[in-house]
């Protein structure tokens, strides 16, 4: 049986924003399948949350595996889509693990004129580099090539002004 995550939403109280036309999806681990197919193929084993050396992956809403960046980044090993019985996480080769990357906010120090580095320290891949501004502390700006979504920079952020997003879902918001 397929969830519908608006209803689940709306009986937690938490609806979309007004004028949304979409529910936020929740942040799929790695390699997972688009989000119908996802929760078509998905037994909710948890095998994925097990297998998962990093303990990135818990269980979200309807029992399903959602990657939350609480303490750290995903390494991409893989452990969870070899765990995978329903193939709900497949691996084709050459596939990238998803369509993310990391989005700064306006909580973020820099913008509020208060040096901080740490996320730029965390980057392993080094997409975070920082921009001097005249008048100010430098600016941490994502290079979007070379950000592979792996959550490093997430935790680390003294104010929580980083987020995991899907590249196609920032388009559209600015």
């Amino acid at each position: 049986m397929v969830v519908d995550a608006r209803r689940r939403l709306l009986l937690r109280g938490r609806v979309a924003r007004a004028g949304a036309r979409t529910v936020p999806t929740p942040l799929r681990p790695p390699w997972a399948l688009d989000e119908d197919r996802f929760a078509r193929a998905c037994t909710r084993c948890n095998a994925c949350v097990a297998a998962c050396s990093q303990r990135l992956i818990t269980v979200g809403d309807g029992g399903y595996p959602e990657v939350r960046f609480d303490e750290r980044g995903c390494t991409f090993c893989g452990d969870c889509v070899s765990a995978c019985a329903p193939a709900a996480l497949h691996r084709a080769p050459g596939a990238t693990p998803w369509d993310q990357v990391a989005r700064i906010g306006d909580a973020c120090l820099a913008q509020r004129r208060v040096e901080c580095r740490i996320c730029g320290d965390a980057c392993q891949p080094g997409a975070i580099r920082f921009v001097p501004k005249r008048g100010s502390v430098a600016q941490p700006k994502i290079d979007d090539e070379n950000c592979t979504g792996c959550g490093d920079c997430v935790a680390p952020c003294p104010v929580m002004a980083i987020a995991v997003v899907g590249t196609a879902a920032h388009a559209r918001q600015g």
